[in-house]
């Protein structure tokens, strides 16, 4: 696949551009920003950082499931609703304590699934679901997580601090399958045991106190090159990607894999000549990772192979989230 292809199907994939409305919402609250007493990042990141005193922050996110995974499969969305919150935390640096959820349905059949879903999601990830709120007579379905956690102020990672010149470590856990319930998911934890699962969690969960990391972000929905474009947007910098330098599974094509959520899948930005710090930690949990570029201050999203570039997203004229920080 041509690389101006692969960049018109990530600019153009739904689970990059569902994300375009937060600019507007964003821009709502704009004028109270800065109103919220102790809370140290709100908008633009995978967690807000709420000051609590001491020597901890207060980590706090939400995540709603697309609709199509609910439809596609209620059980997988449960589980990956615990899944996607866990990640959310664990990007900031922090230590997942508690989630809680909203689910709407009037379908029994679905919501055992779901519950089925989450119950397992606890077992493997060890976060309780502590409380929420059901409406049982609507007539779709919906389900959205909340999630708190903690995090030492000295190793908090932010997805708006990434720099100029910093290498782009982007890592993966492999060991998985697409689906089974939809082209966009990749499973990479049911197959694991918790103890496996909660290990490598830890693990990830330290790169900002071992390492010289200046940015992360977990991969989400809209895919490495999506979740990167949005981590640059809100960091006010621009980079340039070597495609072949991406992990990808040996049965899925480059074209596919940058429109999948993949699970367990972190970006890190560091400091040139620190990237063996971050590609250790991987290693030593069994995901594979590699240096795939460098953060630049031209205001653009490149990719490239050995041979031509393209560029994905201007950020002068484009839009992901709409949010900048810097």
């Amino acid at each position: 696949m041509e690389l101006e292809e692969i960049a018109c199907k990530v600019r153009e994939f739904e689970g990059l551009t569902r994300k375009r409305p937060i600019a507007n919402i964003a821009r709502i609250f704009e004028s109270v920003r800065g109103e919220y007493g102790n809370c140290i990042i709100d908008f633009g990141d995978d967690a807000a950082v709420i000051e609590i005193g001491g020597d901890d922050y207060l980590l706090f996110a939400a995540d709603g499931i697309w609709g199509r995974l609910i439809n596609a499969s209620p059980w997988w969305a449960g589980y990956i609703s615990v899944l996607v919150n866990v990640n959310d935390i664990v990007a900031m640096g922090g230590k997942p304590v508690a989630m809680v959820n909203v689910l709407s349905t009037s379908d029994k059949t679905a919501l055992e699934s779901i519950l089925e879903g989450i119950k397992e999601g606890i077992a493997k990830f060890g976060v309780p679901m502590v409380g929420g709120h059901l409406h049982p007579d609507t007539p779709y379905t919906s389900l959205s997580v909340a999630i708190i956690g903690t995090v030492r102020k000295d190793c908090l990672l932010r997805s708006d601090t990434a720099n100029v010149g910093d290498t782009i470590v982007a890592g993966f856990d492999l060991n998985g399958r697409i689906g089974p319930n939809s082209p966009y998911s990749w499973d990479s934890t049911t197959m694991k045991t918790p103890l496996e699962v909660q290990r490598m969690y830890q693990r990830l969960s330290k790169v900002g106190e071992e390492t010289h990391a200046t940015a992360c972000k977990d991969i989400s929905n809209p895919g490495l090159i999506g979740t990167l474009a949005m981590m640059l947007e809100v960091s006010g910098v621009g980079a340039r990607v070597d495609v072949n330098r991406i992990p990808i599974p040996a049965d899925v094509n480059l074209g596919d894999w940058l429109l999948v959520h993949p699970a367990t899948a972190f970006i890190f930005t560091t400091p040139p000549g620190t990237e063996d710090e971050i590609l250790n930690c991987f290693e030593e949990v069994g995901m594979t990772a590699a240096a795939i570029g460098q953060i630049t201050e031209k205001r653009e999203l490149i990719i490239h192979d050995d041979n031509n570039s393209t560029t994905v997203f201007d950020f002068q004229t484009d839009i992901v989230t709409g949010i900048t920080v810097r």
